[in-house]
């Protein structure tokens, strides 16, 4: 039986009331809020954390034998993003890690050819969304990413939910676009396309659910995703599937992220499905796609650790409209009078990989002293080449003392520099983030996160800072 193995989902820390937005700009904000990447955040941080959810797993790291991204907002153009994520995973480098990028759409294809495939494939839905300033776009937005292991039996893990089956329609519709280096997307009028995609979304779901010998009326969790807001409706309304059936598109609270949109509702779904349920999912953009699937009686064992509706619980308080606008690009501060930050240089950064982008530390064979950045000679016993690599992403420590920098460069002053200390030996300052003041305290629990520390020179420096532990958050394994 092929299907789904493993899933995990990440949203953004911080928040934008959309309320606030009206306020500052005399319009009609909206009720309720988005999430917000945060300054040190884009697309391929984004898709690390989703991922890393989704292989907590023991053991399915290793099995994994291709990753695809897939992003309308990726944070490179020529060299591939789904790089930096295979070596945030430290997946072994015989796995293919390719982008598919440039589209919305590209999600569906991600989803669709991971299901397909007959190894196990790690797919990452990933999307940071921008609008102009009070406009749809930005109000309606929201970031986030999601992650999915496909696979079957023969692999090694159970299949928690079975690919049932899949149809999809394709059909050139101008309904939304944007050029190579615009900042932001144009939208024909919703009344254009409502119609094409709810005739669309009948073809292709009538196929699924014939191929699969399914009735309509027996879904049990209708999902529908897409940009297009007023075509989403009608086909959730017109489809025939039970009124109880049809899932909440969770707009109200992170908004809609896009490429990464279904990804997130069928998280949030599989957190609190039962055994033996059929999900249908259904994607609109520049056609529609549809994925047909069962849950086993694997599922309720083998669900992400963090649940998208505690993530959405756990959120910030609203922040500032300005610092969105500053954090997005859309408003220009004047920068701390400091030096100009450096690029992270390539042959450096090659030879430390592990370490960069992996959180790979050393311990001491000898006697057994465990190094933040990773070395040769044992800081306790002196012994030379006796170490052996330790995977640090996934340990928590406790805040040994801390600063509070007001003269660094940043994007959020002030900088938060914690010194931590980690659950079975080991110590690191590293910068705080998703973080007030009041969470840098001695004392404090924190757990790492892969972030993007500075862009300079066209290049983006991705490392690692710690965040506080949410109350709640369950213990994550390896």
């Amino acid at each position: 039986m092929a299907g789904l193995i493993a899933y995990g989902a990440y949203v953004p820390y911080h928040r934008l009331a959309r309320a606030d937005v009206g306020a500052v700009l005399g319009s009609r904000g909206g009720k309720g809020t988005r999430a917000v990447a945060g300054y040190d955040e884009d697309t391929t941080s984004m898709a690390v954390e989703a991922a890393r959810g989704a292989l907590a797993r023991d053991g399915l790291r290793g099995r994994i034998g291709q990753l695809f991204l897939a992003t309308a907002a990726p944070a490179y153009l020529d060299k591939t993003n789904a790089t930096a994520v295979h070596a945030a995973l430290g997946l072994d480098e015989h796995v293919l890690a390719a982008d598919m990028a440039g589209s919305v759409r590209s999600g569906l294809g991600a989803l669709l050819t991971a299901a397909r495939s007959p190894i196990p494939t790690l797919t990452v839905l990933s999307d940071l969304r921008t609008g102009l300033p009070g406009g749809t776009d930005e109000v309606a937005g929201g970031d986030g990413a999601a992650a999915f292991v496909f696979g079957g039996h023969r692999n090694g893990a159970p299949v928690i939910a079975e690919l049932l089956a899949h149809d999809t329609v394709s059909d050139e519709i101008l309904d939304r676009w944007r050029l190579p280096g615009a900042p932001v997307s144009r939208v024909w009028e919703e009344r254009f396309a409502e119609e094409i995609y709810v005739s669309l979304a009948d073809k292709a779901l009538t196929a699924a659910l014939d191929h699969a010998g399914v009735d309509v009326g027996s879904i049990d969790h209708f999902v529908v995703a897409g940009l297009h807001a007023r075509a989403c409706a009608s086909v959730r309304r017109t489809a025939g599937v039970r009124p109880e059936a049809v899932t909440p598109d969770l707009a109200g609270a992170i908004g809609n992220a896009g490429t990464a949109q279904p990804g997130l509702l069928l998280a949030d779904v599989l957190d609190r499905a039962r055994p033996g349920e059929t999900i249908a999912l259904v994607v609109l953009g520049d056609g529609v796609g549809v994925l047909l699937l069962r849950t086993t009686d694997a599922l309720p064992a083998h669900r992400a650790a963090r649940p998208v509706a505690e993530q959405i619980a756990q959120g910030s308080a609203p922040m500032p409209y300005a610092t969105y606008l500053s954090w997005r690009g859309l408003l220009d501060r004047e920068p701390p009078r400091r030096p100009d930050p450096e690029p992270p240089y390539a042959p450096p950064a090659h030879r430390r990989t592990a370490w960069k982008y992996g959180f790979v530390a050393s311990r001491c064979e000898k006697c057994g002293t465990r190094h933040l950045p990773p070395d040769r000679v044992c800081t306790s016993c002196h012994s030379v080449d006796a170490m052996t690599d330790e995977p640090m992403a996934h340990v928590r420590g406790t805040v040994a003392t801390f600063t509070v920098d007001r003269l660094a460069a940043t994007p959020s002053p002030p900088m938060l520099v914690v010194v931590v200390d980690y659950d079975g030996g080991g110590r690191f300052r590293c910068q705080l983030t998703d973080a007030t003041e009041a969470d840098a305290a001695i004392g404090a629990r924190v757990e790492m996160t892969f972030r993007r520390t500075v862009t300079a020179s066209g290049v983006h420096n991705y490392f690692w800072k710690a965040r506080p532990v949410r109350t709640g958050e369950a213990e994550e394994t390896r």
